[in-house]
């Protein structure tokens, strides 16, 4: 082998023992467009962690470095403008990521739980709204179980889920909760992700009752754990939501 063979091959080595462990190829990605032709580009990482790009601007959902699988470096991802933290639970909440992911002018918004824990951040309650952006805001609402036996995992009133307003467009990220009759309040609602990962959140049927509740445009279930992707869809069948699969487990 010539020298400079040797070479590339040592460069190619380390550049796969370098790469981002959460690197994320660009069908992994989903884009929307806005009433003004804004793009906002969602990115899934794991579990109910995602990279939400507004126009430009970096919004980090509920980021774990180790405590959901796979490991993710978010040394390897841009600083986020803005994290959102729907409770303090070791699989939506990791003090790492949020350091990791913080600038200066982060916004770290979450509830009064895990607000205890950050040094500094906005605290928001069921039925808080907070203007983030001309162009942005957030509204915190319930997320909580009701299924008798579960409840002590997310009692009502502790956590949040978010509804985010981006230039008119609507997404609803639910959080770890049951189809509570409160989704029936959601309203207007282009993208929801809904978690179904029996005891912490919903089976499949509840899935299909809350998106049904919620009826948005385009439904990505999130949390899944163990739950089958075929039983989610199945459930899903005839609702005439369109249902994508990612890499939410």
């Amino acid at each position: 082998m010539k020298p400079y063979t040797h070479l590339l091959a040592l460069v190619a080595c380390l550049m796969a023992c370098n790469a981002p462990t959460s690197e994320k190829k660009p069908n992994d990605m989903d884009t929307f467009k806005t009433k003004n032709g804004k793009t906002l580009q969602v990115t899934p990482i794991k579990h109910a962690s995602m990279e939400l790009n507004f126009d430009g601007r970096i919004i980090q959902v509920d980021p774990v470095t180790e405590g959901a699988e796979p490991f993710t470096d978010y040394s390897q991802w841009a600083k986020a403008d803005f994290i959102l933290i729907t409770h303090d639970h070791y699989d939506h909440f990791d003090a790492k990521a949020v350091a990791t992911l913080c600038k200066e002018s982060t916004v770290i918004v979450t509830n009064a739980n895990t607000a205890e824990q950050i040094d500094k951040c906005e605290v928001m309650s069921n039925g808080d709204t907070l203007r983030l952006a001309d162009d942005l805001t957030l509204y915190a609402v319930p997320a909580y179980n009701i299924t008798p036996g579960h409840t002590q995992f997310h009692p009502k009133g502790r956590d949040n889920g978010f509804i985010l307003e981006a230039d008119g467009l609507r997404i609803y990220i639910a959080g770890d909760t049951e189809d509570i009759e409160e989704m029936s309040q959601v309203n207007d609602i282009d993208v929801a992700f809904l978690p179904c990962n029996q005891p912490y959140t919903m089976t499949p049927e509840q899935l299909r009752h809350a998106a049904d509740m919620v009826k948005p445009r385009v439904l990505f279930p999130y949390h899944y754990g163990d739950t089958a992707p075929e039983a989610m869809e199945s459930a899903m069948e005839g609702s005439g939501i369109e249902v994508r699969i990612r890499d939410f487990q």
